[in-house]
């Protein structure tokens, strides 16, 4: 995919800090050394992190150039890395791995996420969220529209199903970590946000999961048409509410795993 936009990603950066605040509300280290926020975007999360933990060396990593540099200058003291989240590794063992909002992009996560647990120090912490919402009507309406005729025949197989990795549900992520975790907690939270419109949902999801769709169709013309009736079905699969706002579900799925 083309690089993110860290702008278009910070609209809505309140409501995409919430699962990151929560997440590491549940990291149950008193101290930490080291800590690598993966993924960490324009850095809301690292933020958190260096927050939290002011004694420690923190350090974001991500793919995204755009993304690093928007990180850079919020967090001007903080080192941030270059790297493929698939092929990472720490210069040395962390007492933190957090991530989130990232993994679901990365393939193959019953090999990944055993690996990255075993990079821990011992007593460290692997602490993760990711969105569990491909199959709410903001993800499933994104294929829906992929799919029809006349948008079809200007998509790659690439937009008409998008590029992230399926989930192994609480269960899977649970029996990947347990036998080899001192302890693992594994749970699902649907936030509920109001938003403006239903134009602002579409706002929502184009600098994430509607970004490889738009992507993948060819030309302007193609982008407006697949635009105009994703939106056109995202007003009827969120009515308004009483206040004239619309209520967008989103699942996020969470783990965080200590290791022995």
């Amino acid at each position: 995919m083309a690089d993110w936009n860290p702008a278009l990603y910070r609209r809505f950066e309140d409501e995409r800090t919430r699962p990151a605040r929560e997440l590491l509300g549940r990291v149950p280290l008193a101290q930490c050394k080291l800590a690598y926020d993966l993924g960490c975007g324009p850095g809301n999360s690292t933020e958190l992190i260096v927050e939290r933990f002011p004694q420690a060396r923190v350090v974001g990593v991500d793919n995204s150039p755009a993304m690093l540099e928007s990180a850079r200058q919020r967090l001007p003291k903080t080192p941030f890395e270059l790297a493929d989240i698939a092929h990472w590794q720490p210069e040395q063992a962390p007492d933190l791995i957090y991530s989130n909002a990232t993994l679901h992009w990365v393939p193959g996560h019953e090999a990944l996420v055993a690996r990255l647990f075993s990079l821990l120090a011992p007593g460290g912490v692997l602490a993760v969220q990711m969105p569990d919402n491909l199959d709410e009507p903001s993800h499933r309406l994104m294929r829906e529209v992929a799919a029809i005729d006349t948008l079809r025949s200007h998509c790659t197989q690439t937009g008409q199903t998008g590029t992230r990795t399926e989930l192994l549900g609480p269960g899977g992520y649970y029996d990947v970590l347990a036998p080899v975790a001192a302890s693992v907690d594994v749970w699902r939270t649907t936030f509920n946000h109001p938003m403006a419109s239903a134009a602002a949902i579409v706002e929502w999801v184009s600098s994430t999961g509607l970004k490889p769709f738009l992507e993948a169709l060819d030309g302007d013309e193609a982008r407006k048409a697949f635009l105009a009736e994703y939106e056109r079905r995202i007003d009827a699969a969120y009515p308004a509410r009483a206040d004239g706002k619309r209520l967008l579900a989103f699942p996020r799925l969470f783990f965080v795993a200590v290791k022995k």
